[in-house]
């Protein structure tokens, strides 16, 4: 019997995580692949990402369109709110046996809405993570508190997971999926992004995403302006900048970052969206990463590349020893980019990598257990943990 799996994704960076498991989902006989994709794929201002995944070969079953022009608080309450909804229409269609979704998006968190209420089992992935600055932390607990099956990305989030209630038996550490890519993807070389972006590769150069912290007391434009600040100090340093998420407060993020690229004319790049190939290998080429992605905690340590993570958005995330937390004044940008450039990080171990490809693993798991949408409370006694 064939297994109809719904893959949802609202986001580039999200879609960069999944690439490779779409790909083996597809290639497996006894599965039925539905891709759903939302949000900012959808928008010309965020690069309008869905022609990637398109240009990958993947077929997109349902384009929905849930993004209102505004950035506001309510704005993305409201996005949400029409999410959901579509999305409810969107999987009565489809139908399928079990969808799944990845991390703390409030688009994830509106299509994981529509499925509980329509009884259709979720797998959530990149769940029992913390990141205390953002607003994402606690849509990541309430997507959990949602699915019926967890793939976690090392040993203490399966922890934590089963500590908010799910039953061990449907927690599975299978590491992160950016390791799929770092082991199967032959990225581009130097030259070549040099010549798709005009912009010399060869020089040294530093790596910016800067999100806004939906949940700190940050003023990301004043943050923004330190990180620039800070950066004056490396006169040597061109930097490398891809637009933040469409969260509340992006709009004036990208505004910044626009008028800092005037600035800086030819000594910066800024894009919409690199693509994963070319923003995993303008990682490796980098001399850190800077700002507060998790991609500078999750992905820059596979490529032994030190990362400096300004301010609160990711406080509480699992971390190599090659990311640098850093405050949010020019001072402490300053000196935490010294020590990045200053020190070598070539032993370097990632505690998201588990030895073994993610995303065949989560296949196997998908058809080797029972996926029913209804579950029970796990209470913890001592010994289980």
């Amino acid at each position: 019997m064939t297994l109809k799996v719904a893959v949802f994704t609202g986001t580039r960076a999200e879609y960069g995580l999944l690439r490779y498991l779409l790909t083996d989902l597809e290639e497996a006989n006894e599965i039925e692949v539905r891709l759903i994709v939302s949000g900012s794929h959808l928008s010309p201002e965020f690069g309008y990402t869905v022609a990637e995944i398109e240009s990958d070969g993947f077929r997109v079953d349902e384009k929905v369109e849930i993004l209102l022009s505004s950035s506001t608080k309510v704005g993305v309450a409201k996005s949400l709110g029409l999410g959901t909804m579509s999305f409810a229409e969107t999987l009565d269609r489809l139908k399928p046996d079990v969808l799944i979704v990845l991390g703390d998006r409030y688009e994830a968190l509106a299509m994981a809405q529509a499925a509980l209420m329509l009884e259709i089992p979720i797998a959530h992935l990149h769940g029992g993570e913390i990141s205390r600055g953002s607003l994402d932390d606690s849509i990541r607990h309430m997507i959990t508190k949602a699915s019926a099956l967890h793939f976690v990305s090392n040993e203490q989030h399966r922890q934590r997971v089963i500590q908010m209630g799910e039953s061990p038996s449907r927690v599975f550490n299978v590491g992160a999926l950016v390791c799929d890519h770092v082991l199967r993807t032959s990225r581009a070389t130097g030259p070549v992004l040099t010549e798709k972006f005009d912009f010399d590769f060869s020089v040294p150069f530093c790596m910016l995403t800067y999100h806004p912290s939906t949940f700190a007391e940050e003023d990301p434009q004043v943050t923004l302006r330190n990180i620039f600040q800070a950066l004056r100090v490396f006169p040597n340093l061109n930097v490398v900048a891809t637009y933040p998420n469409a969260d509340a407060g992006g709009k004036e993020i990208i505004g910044a970052l626009r008028e800092a690229s005037e600035l800086l004319g030819s000594k910066m790049l800024l894009v919409e969206s690199l693509g994963i190939e070319n923003y995993h290998r303008a990682i490796e080429a980098s001399m850190l990463v800077i700002g507060n992605s998790s991609s500078g905690i999750i992905e820059a340590p596979f490529f032994r590349t030190p990362s400096v993570n300004v301010g609160s958005r990711q406080i509480g995330r699992v971390a190599a020893t090659s990311v640098i937390h850093s405050g949010t004044s020019v001072e402490e940008i300053t000196r935490a980019i010294g020590k990045a450039v200053e020190v070598s990080w070539d032993q370097v171990t990632n505690p998201y990598f588990n030895g073994g490809s993610t995303s065949k693993a989560i296949v196997e798991l998908l058809l080797s257990n029972n996926l029913e949408s209804k579950k029970v409370f796990f209470d913890i006694v001592s010994e289980v943990l």
